[in-house]
């Protein structure tokens, strides 16, 4: 019996790239779990320390919708690391501010972050993960940089308590 199943000579890159992304989203998620954050706190941190951002920008940055945004803060809050603010320039938005604590962890966080992603390009060498880099980067800025428009969009992969 012969198989009916398409065949491809292509790699498949879907594949490949979603893999190592969830194994990589994995490994973060666990080291910096060590640190009492998930990943979507450690974003909220490091970008609300690089400049006054409101809520709704700190979502856009980290992909985060408005409700998941409103619990990552909550948590922040709770942990003493943050806090909803009102905006030096405009009165009718919040910003998020980082304690001198959360600037702490978040400065932890980000050493962290650098560890695994050193980590992951461990095995490939200098010159490879360089190019790696380099050629991700180029397809992030080029034909992978924007989702096509799809009837029902794909959703895109969410790890849990992330």
């Amino acid at each position: 019996m012969t198989s009916m199943a398409p065949t491809s000579d292509e790699p498949d890159l879907s594949y490949l790239l979603d893999h190592t992304s969830h194994v990589l989203r994995t490994r973060m998620a666990a080291a910096l779990a060590e640190l009492g954050l998930t990943a979507r706190m450690h974003c909220v941190l490091v970008h609300a320390l690089e400049e006054e951002r409101t809520q709704i920008q700190l979502a856009e940055i980290g992909d985060m919708d408005k409700t998941t945004m409103v619990v990552t803060v909550d948590a922040l809050e709770e942990a003493e690391l943050a806090e909803r603010r009102p905006s030096s320039t405009d009165r009718r938005a919040r910003i998020i501010a980082v304690t001198e604590k959360g600037a702490e962890l978040a400065r932890q966080s980000q050493r962290v972050v650098d560890r695994v992603h050193r980590e992951a390009l461990a095995e490939l060498g200098d010159s490879e993960a360089k190019a790696l880099v380099s050629l991700l980067t180029r397809l992030t800025q080029g034909s992978l940089g924007t989702p096509s428009e799809t009837p029902q969009p794909a959703r895109r992969a969410r790890q849990r308590g992330r």
